[in-house]
């Protein structure tokens, strides 16, 4: 496969390197087009616009989950599946991955447009900004299915150690997201419901560019026998990661939600200040986070070939990669913090917008070397499938996060939920490294004598 690399064969640092860089290149494409609507949402539509779009962003979370859980679970599945060459397998994963994720996302795609407003309504978003909140959430599910199937491929992608092709995909949805959001703004003059619509777009060429992509790749694998487009036996394996991993996700999304509804009594400006700061910490995390699924591949491919000393090394170098791009965050973020929420709020915004943005950077960037250790060493235990222990880690994290939140709003105000983030933080770190260091990762190792499938 022209763009893959053998994540068991090689020294470890350069492998892991080459194969991370075009993970983590990728976020920067996949957050410009996410910052592009917040920025273009709040200097040509208005603050309410970015609000609408924030108070939206917990929902639209909360269908990312079962996105997410289910990219998990086929990753981990056919990357132990590629690195231990069960080619059969590896091909009937593929095609059950991606013909039970269609009918998942259209159930869901219903859902949502049936019961936008009533979610809207769950999390209190305030009437000046709940018509355009609705309007945003209902296209955002229409494209639904779209979403959910660009996210099972990346993960697919990824675990034949191909990382050049979600990015190459990435950069041409991000480019014409930006492009369509101006021209439907303000050409059209669509307003909120044109950013919704770009998105839409562009995440439905990337999806089936995605899927010409990967029909391409799997005739490149070494030739095996006849199998079936649907697998009941790779459809357990996968779902049998998937569900705790959607689990995880979901108490993720309902977590941000309980933080919105926090948020959200304080009123637009306060709900946009934290849109806006969300944005860049969600910038950096997930910078974080996929240097972790680069890990997560390498320890799934290296389980698969029996090779647990590899996955060490693996957990050393990706924690100095990301601690080295947490440091460079936490230095921006903290001195030129106000130049990048001069992004989304222009000079129009409030003050108090501003200043609840630059409160949020002030409690939480200094932590992201810690919650980096937290991201790696998850990524260990969800690429050796060890979802127990995975889902423990995130839900302390979780849950003290919300239920501090819940404490601190009452005596320090909005100040107070900012104050969560790093408690958790340390709390869920300290719990993550524990549970790696225990080795629970290498019950999941593949017996050194494992047959090799035939090709012939």
């Amino acid at each position: 496969m022209s763009n893959a690399i053998d994540l068991t064969q090689g020294e470890t640092a350069p492998v892991l390197i080459r194969f991370t860089l075009p993970l983590f290149l990728s976020v920067f494409f996949q957050q410009f087009y996410n910052i592009a609507d917040s920025a273009i949402a709040g200097s040509y539509v208005g603050e309410d616009a970015l609000a609408a779009i924030g108070a939206s962003y917990p929902i639209t979370m909360l269908f990312m989950a079962v996105a997410v859980g289910c990219q998990i679970g086929c990753s981990v599945v056919l990357g132990r599946l590629y690195g231990s060459k069960s080619y059969q397998r590896v091909r009937s994963c593929i095609t059950t991955s991606l013909l039970s994720g269609l009918v998942i996302s259209l159930v869901l795609t219903g859902f949502g447009i049936l019961f936008c407003a009533d979610m809207m309504r769950l999390v209190k978003t305030p009437d000046n900004i709940f018509a355009d909140g609705c309007t945003y959430l209902r296209i955002y599910t229409i494209g639904f299915p779209f979403v959910y199937i660009y996210n099972v491929l990346t993960g697919l992608f990824s675990s034949l150690g191909d990382s050049k092709t979600p990015l190459y995909l990435l950069i041409i949805s991000s480019i014409g997201n930006v492009v369509l959001d101006l021209a439907f703004v303000l050409i059209c003059d669509w307003g909120i419901a044109g950013l919704a619509w770009a998105t839409l777009l562009m995440q439905a060429i990337a999806c089936i560019l995605g899927v010409i992509a990967l029909l391409r790749r799997m005739r490149e694998l070494p030739a095996a026998k006849h199998t079936p487009l649907f697998s009941r036996r790779d459809f357990i394996d996968v779902m049998g990661v998937s569900i705790p991993s959607i689990l995880q996700q979901s108490c993720v999304s309902v977590g941000n939600l309980f933080i919105q509804t926090f948020v959200n009594p304080f009123g637009s400006s306060v709900i946009a200040g934290y849109s806006a700061a969300i944005k860049l910490n969600t910038f950096a995390l997930t910078c974080f986070s996929n240097i972790g699924s680069g890990v997560s591949n390498f320890t799934a491919q290296n389980l698969g070939a029996a090779k647990p000393k590899r996955v060490k090394e693996g957990f050393r170098i990706g924690v100095v990669m990301a601690c080295v791009v947490a440091a460079i965050f936490s230095l921006y973020y903290l001195v030129f913090g106000k130049q990048l929420l001069g992004l989304f709020l222009d000079e129009n915004s409030s003050a108090l917008a501003l200043e609840t943005g630059m409160t949020f950077q002030r409690y939480t960037a200094p932590f992201y070397c810690i919650i980096c250790i937290k991201l790696i060493a998850d990524a260990v235990l969800r690429g050796s499938g060890s979802m127990v222990h995975f889902i423990i880690c995130t839900l302390l994290d979780l849950v003290m996060r919300v239920v501090l939140a819940a404490i601190f709003k009452g005596p320090y105000g909005a100040s107070g939920i900012w104050m969560a983030w790093p408690v958790s933080w340390l709390a869920g770190t300290a719990l993550s490294y524990l549970f790696y260091h225990s080795n629970v990762w290498q019950r999941h190792l593949a017996p050194p004598d494992q047959p090799v499938e035939s090709h012939e």
